[in-house]
């Protein structure tokens, strides 16, 4: 009976010290979180100078993400096994899918709300903003020009890597034809179009023209000629500046996978009577189908989202309307938010199933 009492006795106090780690545990985090919070409203409403409140700000932040990460495992350590085993993971995933949710699923859902209204969000108008933005002259010229984009595009950035990265791989300059070649990826969409808007810049007969193009056409006694202006030609022109830009990230991943074909595979080929073209298509191209299809889907989506070069470039003037520059002009310029709206969640939509393809190849190849 005594023995009984005793161990009731020491479960009881087993559970309240439990109990009482897990309060506490829950408690400490608590705490940091609200000081952290009220970090933050005494550095938005400070008067500090503004470096001043950044170096604070990038101090507090990323200190305090740190140790509140490091509470919350303690937290979870706290618990009993059982509930450690469970919790662990979400421990490291949980301020991912948090963030996630909240700039990325909410915004999305309260477009998607948005895009059933009127104008100004007042009125509930059903799909008359997704009959115009399929109906609207200037909205099927916008995803015709994507089309342009997508197929043009994606096709010479993918091409003209695969290219370079074949006839790089065999030049004793392999690494500085590399290195010039992958330095336009590191230059922002924007940076690139003031580039090349000097490239195609215009100016009438008989004055100077600092348009490289047009320099170099009146030297040999051409009128120089407005390239942005000319249809369709002026999409074309836009579109050589995302080739210029693409061709060095397609470059790197494509060299990369042609350096894992197997010799032995190559030289098997070329016992069997395959000449170097046999061998290229028949043999290189299929074992590098995977980094290929990886390389175009990644590009595709950058065409369907474009818009840094085309605003700078040409302000979607002369028949050069994106669907993301008509989503900007409807949303910002002409505040209709209802038809900005539906024109988002139409890109969104378009750029799902090439995500979801990627996502899936990266599965079949053991990526995740």
């Amino acid at each position: 009976m005594e023995r009984d009492d005793t161990q009731r006795t020491s479960l009881v106090d087993q559970l309240y010290y439990t109990t009482g780690r897990v309060l506490v545990s829950l408690l400490v985090p608590v705490i940091t979180f609200l000081v952290m919070w009220r970090g933050f409203i005494f550095l938005r409403d400070g008067d500090a100078p503004q470096f001043v409140t950044a170096a604070v700000a990038i101090i507090w932040g990323v200190g305090g993400v740190a140790i509140l990460f490091l509470l919350s495992n303690w937290l979870v350590e706290q618990m009993p096994q059982a509930w450690t085993d469970t919790l662990r993971p979400f421990v490291f995933v949980g301020p991912a899918t948090a963030i996630l949710s909240w700039y990325l699923l909410i915004p999305t859902i309260r477009t998607l709300y948005l895009s059933f209204l009127s104008a100004q969000s007042e009125n509930f108008v059903g799909l008359q903003n997704y009959i115009f933005a399929f109906t609207n002259p200037d909205m099927l010229n916008s995803f015709r020009n994507n089309l342009l984009w997508l197929v043009i595009g994606t096709g010479l950035s993918v091409g003209f890597g695969l290219l370079v990265a074949v006839l790089a791989d065999r030049s004793k300059f392999e690494t500085v034809a590399k290195s010039l070649i992958f330095l336009p990826y590191a230059i922002s969409f924007v940076g690139a179009g003031v580039i090349w808007r000097f490239i195609y810049f215009y100016k009438p007969p008989g004055r100077p023209q600092i348009g490289l193009l047009n320099a170099i056409i009146t030297a040999f006694g051409v009128e120089p000629q407005a390239w942005l202006t000319i249809q369709p030609w002026n999409n074309l022109l836009l579109i050589a500046i995302m080739v210029w830009l693409q061709t060095g990230y397609a470059m790197v991943l494509l060299s990369a996978a042609l350096k894992g074909v197997p010799d032995e595979l190559l030289e098997a080929g070329r016992i069997d009577g395959a000449n170097e073209v046999q061998v290229f298509f028949r043999i290189i191209i299929p074992y590098i189908q995977g980094t290929i299809v990886t390389v175009s889907t990644t590009i595709i989506i950058f065409s369907l989202k474009i818009f840094d070069i085309v605003f700078v470039m040409t302000n979607g003037n002369f028949g050069t309307e994106v669907i993301a520059s008509r989503f900007y002009k409807q949303m910002f310029k002409f505040q209709h938010f209802g038809r900005g709206g539906a024109i988002a969640i139409i890109l969104l939509v378009a750029v799902i199933p090439v995500m979801w393809y990627n996502l899936r190849q990266f599965g079949e190849q053991e990526a995740f």
